[in-house]
């Protein structure tokens, strides 16, 4: 039995506190994308996948293919957020706030994120972005994902966390997560990583800071997923800034 099935469902925040947040800060310095282990139980990623059906717990729908993003479907949460999408929301910010400031100094860009995520929510709704973010993705055989980044407005938290809600190898084949990063006066850098069930993942948002010869400078980065080759993929994106 995987780590991921075995975990209580009452001890997210305790899950998130035994990350090794030091070595999750380093890696993102260095590649731009850090690995959680499992963070999610078997069960709890099944209750997040019955939800899709749940219309009303959600605010919109996207249907990739309409607007060219790839192919497959998405939906936004709606407020109230779940109860476990909102303690995963809120105890990895915290987390990441200080490695946020610290990127942010790097670059010389404001950054001044608050230490609590309702206090930054607060700052979202300020510049207009009161529209929750957190989404569910489902893939099914032939689905991907465009590389892209997930902006929303002027404010933005420079990190995100993607959760696959699947089994990889019994419930979907292919469907891996892919990063582009676009270096200076460079050709591209690409990452294809395999998730497995209850297995989160940090990356950026939109750039990192990379130190050259004269300081810092940003190296952009996207993400896309691959095209699922058969069965059914569910994830679940928690993006920390709100969008207008």
């Amino acid at each position: 039995m995987s780590l991921a099935a075995t975990m209580p469902m009452n001890s997210t925040r305790a899950r998130i506190a035994k990350v090794h947040w030091s070595d999750v800060e380093a890696n993102l310095g260095e590649t731009g994308f850090a690995r959680l282990g499992a963070v999610l139980g078997r069960e709890e990623c099944e209750s997040l996948r019955s939800l899709y059906s749940e219309t009303d717990r959600f605010r919109s729908r996207i249907d990739m293919a309409r607007y060219r993003f790839g192919q497959g479907e998405y939906q936004y949460f709606a407020h109230p957020l779940p109860e476990l999408v909102a303690d995963l929301r809120g105890g990895m910010y915290e987390r990441l706030a200080g490695p946020a400031n610290a990127w942010m100094a790097g670059l010389g860009l404001a950054g001044d994120f608050p230490a609590e995520h309702q206090t930054f929510l607060r700052q979202c709704a300020k510049r207009g972005q009161k529209r929750p973010t957190p989404l569910l993705l489902r893939y099914r055989a032939g689905d991907y994902n465009c590389l892209h980044q997930d902006v929303y407005g002027d404010v933005v938290f420079p990190f995100q966390v993607i959760f696959c809600l699947s089994a990889q190898g019994e419930e979907f084949s292919g469907g891996e997560l892919l990063l582009v990063e676009q270096r200076p006066r460079a050709q591209s850098i690409g990452h294809s990583i395999t998730l497995q069930q209850g297995e989160g993942i940090v990356i950026t948002t939109r750039y990192r800071p990379v130190k050259g010869s004269r300081g810092y400078h940003r190296a952009n980065l996207r993400h896309g997923v691959s095209k699922v080759l058969s069965g059914e993929r569910y994830a679940l994106g928690i993006i920390f800034h709100d969008g207008k």
